[in-house]
């Protein structure tokens, strides 16, 4: 007989008054334990996780995973039959939010909003209508970021995309004043070019003769320098790879021009070039393809909190939990500090229970017939069990096969075939920005280091919080990683894998020192020293990061209802995006009714 325990609250030790995620710096993200229980299942085949405490609580919803996706399906479920339904979210990290994470930086004394993962919402005049009545409800104003969003403040201090070639890879610490890609267009404001031609940028670039030669073929090529019928054309780019046309249509060869072209799409195609078509290299701005907006003119890349997505997150949740903040709006809500004592109260409608990793979801009876779903998860290394009359399962879609019981083995091997791309954003607390404004760099291409780009973090200041404004004031960078395998031409899921492999053996000294070598080799040693003037590092290391599609077909059939099991998380649909990740969520509530 399973023992019984009043509440959560009291099964479990309550959260101290100074417990505050946000402000932890290190190696964050996917953190140390986060994910040791979902490995045991899935990797270790783990069922016996000893004595499990029955608690006394009864839910209309239990939704697995805290993100984005999980928090709307919590919102629209509320919407959908009332405030007073009881929900149980359980999230494996030790904060809400998912990808959408604060990070939190303090230098000199001030506090420096950032984020690790989710950044922006991208296209929200493109949203559904599911997706603006939850932001309009919870008090997110997107005409706000027109005027929070300083879009001048790169040209204002002639901050431009540049390329920092390491000594490590290509024989010479260097920075080049001239991106070489696409990818610095994302930050809106940039100075892209007029410093350099590609002539003067290449001359300046650490390669050999050789390879100085090839790099400016790369960039006079495009589609005009590919020798085919021009009706045939559309078609052969989308069949004939990206490294096949540099090496066969236009002779490259070189190892450091190969490596920056393989490391020119990063985030936005979330896998390396070598492995895309010449339509995907020239969808994502990679090395040979001329600048292009990112955005269509109505939805620039502006819609930006300075904690990034969280910003909407912590909106969510205070909604959803009123006590837990002061705040009428998302905007009121950037410099308040959060009670998390709050977040998982008996009185509480909606109660979020950090730390708690599921580990079985299993029908109590038929699933055709059944009324409710029991759900097992460990908190602190103890097994409880509570009861729901549905779940929403938000979480990596991968997973879900490991923990729902009964699944039909076609759903499960659809669910299996998906995958996720490796991603790191790694924010660095700096005293000050007088070596980037010395350099007239705002951001720079680094092909040769394990963070591929490194930038200023996105000028935006409001709710009271000011962004940095001058080079003597502190500031945050941010460095982005997507990790590759080590073989070129490796397939994606087994890059992923090797790629995920490492991240998680890396420390997080590892990562302390590359990133400390990286901005060592990059600034003017006059004006920069890594020890005066780095306060802070915080790694948001996601293990599984960016949704990637698996074979067709594999997604609609992986996300259908099983009984009164939905599934919801961008994975299902498949993207990587708040929107997709809220429509998402409003399916699968509507798919419980």
């Amino acid at each position: 007989m399973l023992p019984l325990a009043g509440s959560g609250q009291a099964a479990m030790a309550a959260m101290a008054p100074s417990y505050y995620p946000p402000a932890l710096t290190g190696l964050r993200g996917s953190h140390p334990g986060s994910n040791i229980h979902a490995h045991g299942r899935a990797l270790e085949d783990r069922t016996d996780w000893g004595p499990t405490t029955q608690l006394n609580e009864e839910y209309d919803l239990i939704v697995v995973g805290g993100g984005l996706s999980g928090l709307a399906a919590a919102y629209y479920y509320q919407q959908e039959h009332g405030t007073d339904k009881k929900i149980l979210i359980l999230d494996n990290h030790d904060d809400f939010g998912g990808h959408a994470k604060r990070t939190e930086h303090t230098v000199n004394g001030k506090t420096l909003i950032s984020y690790g993962g989710s950044q922006s919402i991208v296209e929200p005049k493109h949203a559904s209508r599911a997706v603006n009545r939850l932001l309009e409800d919870i008090g997110v104003d997107t005409e706000r970021f027109e005027t929070a969003y300083d879009r001048d403040f790169y040209k204002r201090n002639g901050l431009r995309a540049g390329t920092y070639f390491n000594q490590a890879v290509f024989g010479e610490d260097k920075v080049v004043l001239h991106p070489f890609c696409n990818y610095p267009n994302y930050v809106e404001g940039i100075v892209m070019s007029g410093k350099l031609t590609n002539e003067e940028a290449v001359q300046q670039a650490p390669l050999s003769a050789r390879g100085k030669e090839q790099l400016l073929r790369v960039l006079g090529g495009g589609l005009h320098a590919i020798d085919v019928p021009k009706n045939e054309l559309p078609r052969y780019i989308r069949q004939t790879n990206y490294f096949d046309y540099l090496k066969n249509d236009l002779g490259v060869d070189d190892p450091g021009v190969l490596r920056m072209a393989r490391n020119s799409g990063l985030d936005w195609a979330s896998s390396p070039t070598e492995l895309m078509s010449i339509a995907g290299a020239k969808g994502c701005g990679a090395l040979g393809f001329p600048p292009r907006a990112v955005y269509d003119e109505e939805n620039p890349y502006i819609y930006h909190f300075p904690g990034g997505n969280a910003g909407v997150t912590r909106a969510m949740v205070k909604k959803m939990i009123p006590a837990v903040a002061e705040g009428r709006n998302a905007e009121e809500l950037v410099l308040a500090k959060f009670n998390y004592a709050e977040l998982d109260k008996p009185g509480n409608a909606v109660r979020i229970r950090l730390n708690s990793t599921a580990v079985n979801v299993r029908h109590g009876g038929d699933p055709d017939s059944s009324s409710e779903v029991i759900v097992n998860y460990i908190n602190d290394n103890r097994s409880y069990r509570v009861r729901g009359k549905g779940v929403v399962m938000a979480c990596y879609n991968m997973i879900i096969p490991y923990i729902v019981s009964g699944l039909p083995t076609e759903q499960a091997e659809a669910l299996s075939l998906q995958m996720k791309s490796p991603l790191q954003y790694s924010s660095v607390g700096l005293r000050n920005w007088r070596a980037f404004k010395e350099l007239e760099l705002g951001l720079a291409m680094s092909p040769g280091n394990m963070h591929q780009v490194v930038f200023m973090d996105f000028p935006v200041s409001m709710g009271g919080y000011e962004y940095t404004k001058t080079p003597d004031e502190p500031c945050v960078l941010q460095m982005i990683s997507c990790p590759y395998g080590e073989t070129y031409g490796a397939p994606e899921q087994e890059q992923y894998q090797q790629a995920r492999y490492m991240m998680l053996d890396t420390d997080f000294s590892d990562y302390e020192e590359e990133i400390r070598a990286h901005l060592d080799g990059m600034l003017p040693k006059d004006l920069f020293d890594v020890d005066r003037d780095v306060e802070s590092i915080t790694v948001n290391r996601w293990a599984h990061g960016y949704t990637v599609s698996g074979p067709k077909d594999s997604v609609k059939k992986g996300r259908q209802p099983f009984g009164r099991i939905t599934i919801a998380n961008c994975d299902s649909a498949p993207g990587a995006d708040l929107k997709t990740a809220f429509d998402m969520a409003w399916r699968a509530v509507k798919e419980l009714e």
